[in-house]
């Protein structure tokens, strides 16, 4: 099961909505705004993904109609590097690490963000110092580090990007290319909201090896042609 996303380190409490200001006698107000604008919920939102080649953060703030990022930070961190032949995570992959999720903080309390989630994938999931290596992460940065299961890894990538099919009958599947992983995501949408039929993830992402030079990461989704007989 997903866990609820925690209070962003050292971010103040949200406060009640603003109220309308009050205007002098003779002033002429200004337009009524509407309901649902006037009382938005002031909350901003951060999102931290720490994967095993790069290290993201998105921070919103919800609209009528959405969210709006309102700020943005990736660095690449090389966090698997060598992880293939010593099994751990090495002292100088941590150390990018820590420097970047560093940055994360800072932006964090900069923007006064409310509530944040912050992920972490198929490095730490497998590093036999895994879990030593999250305990830095809040002990310098105040930041908490989620190790997520690769089911709630597909379950995020479909979230992400489902929104992004084109309109069409029978499944669609997802292909999250990570830096150490891949989701596949078969998902079914004939109800409206969207539904994973089945999932798999095998261990290999952009980076085969330690060696290699890190390579794009992304994420797509596709509604595959039905087969039909003649």
């Amino acid at each position: 099961m997903p866990q609820q996303a925690v209070q962003a380190p050292q971010a103040p409490a949200p406060g009640p909505a603003e109220e309308l200001p009050q205007h002098l006698p003779g002033e002429t107000a200004p337009a009524a705004e509407s309901p649902s604008r006037r009382w938005l919920p002031r909350h901003t939102y951060g999102a931290i993904d720490l994967g095993t080649n790069n290290c993201r953060l998105l921070i919103a703030r919800p609209t009528e109609d959405g969210f709006t990022v309102i700020d943005a930070f990736s660095r690449v961190v090389r966090l698997g590097e060598g992880m293939a032949t010593s099994g751990k995570l090495s002292e100088g992959s941590m150390d990018r690490a820590v420097a970047a999720l560093g940055v994360c903080a800072e932006k964090l309390r900069r923007r006064r963000v409310s509530l944040a989630r912050s992920v972490a994938t198929e490095a730490c999931r497998r590093a036999v110092n895994g879990r030593h290596f999250v305990e830095r992460v809040r002990r310098e940065t105040g930041i908490c580090l989620e190790i997520i299961a690769p089911e709630e890894e597909a379950r995020l990538a479909m979230l992400g990007c489902h929104r992004l099919l084109e309109p069409g009958d029978g499944p669609a599947l997802i292909f999250d290319i990570g830096g150490g992983s891949t989701e596949l995501v078969l998902i079914d949408t004939d109800q409206g909201e969207p539904r994973i039929k089945c999932w798999w993830t095998p261990p290999t992402g952009g980076c085969a090896s330690a060696s290699a030079t890190p390579s794009a990461i992304s994420s797509t989704c596709f509604r595959p042609t039905r087969a039909t007989s003649g």
